[in-house]
């Protein structure tokens, strides 16, 4: 399913927005062993969307009749929100300002995605809902917290899907499930209606099996949002990458890959992709970076989960998951120095992550160095999660814009995916030449 396609067969008369999810409640039944979904739509529900659509032309909207998936931590009109607490559970009066954007151009909501509960996790294990299984081999984790998300699109039930990320979850799954993911640059999707982790780094982002999909996505959702304090403006000037660039990779010594040799491999074979298409690859010092990336859960950027949920974590306790109040209550106990000695800190990264960033387009790591299953996680919740953040964590607390891609399989067919990144406001920089590059990677297959 593509919007393209979609929207070809509407205007053909071989499709109906009805028809199409009605399939869509069909795929949503075969896979309900698999705990993607917290809420799906009923009819009476879809009724006012699929009535819209048919009282207007397919050509009159851009995203007429297409079918997309919501991560719970972000408001549908007049469904639970729940950010996979239940005691948590609220129904909004309005839908987050973005998700009223893709409605307005005729996208059609399926429903509420499960997730980490309240968005604090890169596994997809953290749910009283169940842990999300891999979309390719049930036995591994979809990666979180945009876990029923990213499954959602990769198994068919939504075209697109909307998750969050704050400090990586809106890549890792991506990587994990063979899709696209694109991590906006903070402030240019609205996280008006958005249950906050970290507020002031959110992010609304993309999941997709295209990037043409993604960039239609992206051009609707990228809006303006007044009542949204972090709503940045998109410039109306942002470059292109020439036939002849540069981008960064990590100095051979800051790779990690936890031991898995396959994923290695397939890094270096995106790297010589790269230059195949007319790039130069530059070893860089990445200390900036993962010097930044270590003050996002050990610093005081805890505290912000911890704000967001004070009331109930103080009040409610035993409705969170163990694993999820360990990590946020450690928020509790940083203070105002803790706050503005972290912030000379990350001031001083970003500064050198600027200059480092100035002789190149983008920079290329692995969306994460290797993948586990859902046992292994269960074992070793902490680590290995903060395994799967290390090229992740940084990029929000860098005001970094990212693009994630697929970038093959290991021999167990377990998708590899590799992220680009630049300076804030290059997403659609990025989306072109991670477009360029899986168009080149197709071809040498």
């Amino acid at each position: 399913m593509n919007i393209l396609n979609i929207k070809k067969s509407y205007i053909n008369n071989t499709l109906t927005p009805r028809a199409l999810m009605s399939q869509i409640k069909e795929r949503i039944e075969a896979h309900k062993e698999n705990p993607i979904w917290i809420y799906t739509l009923s009819e009476s529900e879809l009724e006012p969307y699929l009535e819209r659509l048919e009282s207007c032309e397919p050509e009159s909207l851009p995203l007429y009749g297409i079918p997309f998936a919501i991560k719970d931590n972000i408001d549908l009109k007049g469904i639970p929100t729940t950010a996979a607490c239940p005691d948590y559970s609220y129904i909004p009066e309005e839908s987050a300002y973005v998700v009223h954007c893709l409605i307005e151009a005729g996208a059609i909501p399926v429903g509420k995605t499960n997730l980490d509960q309240f968005a604090t996790g890169l596994v997809g294990t953290r749910s009283p809902y169940g842990a999300c299984q891999n979309s390719i081999d049930p036995e591994y984790i979809s990666g979180g917290s945009s876990s029923g998300s990213v499954i959602s699109v990769a198994l068919d039930m939504a075209v697109f899907s909307l998750g969050t990320d704050t400090a990586g979850s809106g890549r890792v799954p991506a990587a994990f499930n063979n899709l696209v993911g694109l991590k906006p640059s903070k402030g240019i999707l609205s996280t008006s209606g958005v249950v906050p982790a970290c507020r002031s780094l959110d992010c609304v982002s993309i999941f997709a099996e295209t990037t043409e999909d993604a960039q239609q996505v992206f051009d609707v959702a990228a809006s303006f949002d007044a009542k949204d304090p972090y709503s940045r403006r998109m410039p109306d000037v942002q470059k292109s990458i020439p036939s002849r660039f540069h981008f960064a990779v990590p100095q051979a010594d800051q790779l990690k890959f936890f031991g898995d040799t396959e994923a290695e491999a397939l890094y270096h074979e995106a790297v010589k992709t790269f230059e195949a298409m007319g790039g130069t690859a530059v070893e860089m010092d990445f200390s900036p970076m993962l010097e930044a990336a270590n003050l996002l859960y050990y610093g005081p950027w805890v505290t912000e989960r911890y704000v967001a949920v004070k009331d109930m974590i103080e009040s409610k306790p035993e409705s969170f998951i163990e694993v999820t109040r360990t990590i946020i209550e450690s928020g509790r106990s940083k203070s105002a120095e803790d706050y503005f000695n972290a912030e000379y800190k990350l001031k001083a990264y970003k500064r050198q992550a600027e200059m480092l960033m100035a002789n190149v387009d983008f920079a290329l790591t692995p969306t994460t160095g290797t993948i586990y299953t859902i046992e292994e996680v269960k074992a070793d919740p902490i680590q290995l999660n903060t395994n799967l953040g290390y090229y992740t964590n940084f990029m929000n607390l860098l005001d970094f814009s990212a693009y994630a891609v697929p970038a093959g399989f290991r021999e167990n067919g377990l998708p590899f995916g590799v992220t680009l990144f630049a300076e804030a406001f290059e997403d659609r920089m990025l989306l072109q030449i991670g477009e360029s590059y899986l168009q080149k990677a197709s071809h040498e297959k």
